[in-house]
């Protein structure tokens, strides 16, 4: 079963290597597809991430780990209805 999430953070919180060195890492190791993406004038970081139940819910999972560490509050997770294809990538766009 496929499931979509849509995580929501202010960019202010994180560091700058994190979608890459972070996100992106996490994607590729629970074979997630979809977007990371920085929204400049509100200054807030968007993550779509789809893929099977488990590995998406793998993949929240060491988020929030990391957010955790890090000591990042305001993290928003909500489901999300996928609108495009992302042809099995992940990708960072900033």
């Amino acid at each position: 079963m496929n499931k979509c999430i849509k995580i929501t953070v202010s960019k202010d919180k994180i560091p700058n290597d994190f979608l890459r060195s972070v996100v992106q890492k996490h994607a590729q190791k629970f074979n997630i597809e979809g977007i990371a993406q920085v929204f400049v004038p509100d200054k807030k970081v968007r993550i779509i991430a789809c893929g099977l139940k488990p590995d998406v819910d793998g993949f929240i999972d060491q988020l929030h780990k990391r957010f955790s560490e890090l000591s990042i509050q305001g993290v928003e997770v909500e489901p999300y209805i996928k609108d495009k294809d992302y042809r099995n990538v992940f990708r960072i766009i900033e």
